[in-house]
């Protein structure tokens, strides 16, 4: 049968959608574009904050309106924490975050017996890891590896933890041989993903810690570039940077959670750490790496925030000299405490919003410069405007007039900077 996948939300979210598009190929049905018509649609929702929901809600509806008869699938983290809602949306099958092979039956099932359906679990306790496989089904430029799902931070703002569950890491062996599999299939660049990739292996034997999972995934991945997702800052270690530097394979290139770069608003939280342990961590990042492209993602707006603690964050920012970062205004998550204390006005996050991301813009445009001159193996991925686009190993965006170039790492100088990419030249 035909069937249409509409993805939101984060990287494992993606990831797990490309296991399910491998398996449903597996099966022998086939992937339309979520705007044809298909017997099915499946949305892998996403709800970390409650305009996440809305358009889980929306695409929703999308796939009931253009196609009446056929089976809307829901899974994800909105039907994880929302049942009631989903419910109420005229849907076919309503599943949360697990299980994803036992989902694809029920679709299947659904599609046949047109009966509605609802499998859910309780995430709180869940122990196991559900292995699924790497790796999508478009051109093998860049896998996703999934080795962690769940969280426990419990941070003030986040429902998250309810959605997925505790820390359950997948075992060293099985990760070495995704990753031999994965570069036997071609594929030339691995990202590391999880919900909270900082905790792997705390629930596993031995309770290794993610610079041994790096060193493995590393030497079974020789030749291949790998990749970090987020990291909880007290992860940067001296043990672990000296032991990162050693890894040819690693890209230089790390995303260290933030959040607030004021520690009043860090405590209000519930982040685990400060503004001066943060800054080790870029210090020691800098000090091991040679112009590593630290990226984060910062809240402005937080409830309580003064004008005072905002000031903070952005003195916190310019001292780190962040190469990219994400900024979001607070926006309120029911069912964490966050959502239960002193709220900013829109109009004041929508501004410091702006001034932040000035900030930002400006701290990227220094990174960038700083990297003319500079040669990259850049993995070229696909043609923009006449030029061929990809990513140099500490992600910054660099684009070529040579055509011809897809999944193809190549030496390149980079000659200079245009509408926020590099400019380069093969060597």
């Amino acid at each position: 049968m035909n069937i249409a996948i509409c993805t939101l939300g984060c990287k494992v979210n993606q990831y797990e959608t490309q296991a399910m598009e491998r398996e449903l190929a597996r099966r022998g049905h086939t992937l339309v574009p979520f705007e044809a018509p298909a017997d099915a649609y499946i949305i892998n929702t996403c709800t970390v904050t409650a305009v996440s929901d809305k358009k889980s809600r929306q695409t929703i509806r999308r796939a009931r309106k253009q196609s009446p008869d056929a089976v809307v699938a829901v899974c994800g983290c909105y039907p994880q924490t929302h049942p009631e809602d989903v419910k109420g949306l005229d849907v076919d099958l309503i599943a949360g975050t697990g299980d994803r092979m036992k989902f694809l039956d029920l679709l299947e099932k659904a599609v046949r017996e047109k009966e509605p359906v609802v499998n859910l679990d309780e995430a709180l306790r869940r122990r196991e890891f559900e292995v699924l496989p790497a790796g999508g089904l478009a051109a093998r430029t860049r896998a996703m590896l999934k080795v962690e799902d769940g969280c426990t931070n419990f941070c003030a703002y986040c429902i998250i933890p309810y959605a997925r569950g505790p820390v359950r890491s997948l075992p060293l062996e099985t990760a070495a041989d995704e990753v031999r599999r994965l570069r036997a299939e071609g594929y030339r660049e691995i990202v590391v993903t999880g919900i909270e990739i900082s905790s792997w292996g705390r629930d596993l034997p031995g309770k290794p810690e993610l610079i041994d999972l790096l060193e493995t995934v590393c030497r079974e991945g020789k030749g291949l570039r790998v990749r970090l997702g987020s990291l909880e800052p007290r992860t940067v270690t001296e043990d672990f940077c000296r032991r990162a530097a050693a890894l040819p394979e690693l890209c230089p290139h790390f995303h260290l959670s933030m959040q607030s770069g004021c520690d009043a608003t860090l405590r209000r939280m519930n982040r685990k750490y400060d503004t001066k342990r943060y800054k080790e961590s870029v210090n020691l990042l800098n000090k091991y790496f040679d112009r590593p492209a630290i990226t984060t993602d910062l809240i402005v707006g937080f409830p309580g925030e003064t004008e005072e603690e905002f000031a903070a964050t952005l003195k916190h920012i310019r001292a780190c000299g962040f190469a990219e970062m994400h900024i979001f205004p607070y926006s309120i998550r029911p069912g964490t405490p966050a959502a239960e204390m002193e709220q900013v006005p829109k109009p004041v996050k929508e501004a410091r919003a702006a001034r932040a991301a000035a900030v930002a813009d400006e701290l990227h445009q220094t990174y960038l410069q700083g990297c003319v001159g500079q040669v990259y193996e850049v993995l070229y991925e696909q043609a923009v405007n006449g030029m061929y686009q990809g990513h140099a190993p500490n992600y910054m965006v660099v684009a070529a007039q040579n055509g011809g170039l897809r999944n193809q790492i190549l030496p390149t100088r980079i000659v200079g900077v245009r509408d926020g990419a590099l400019l380069g030249e093969l060597c």
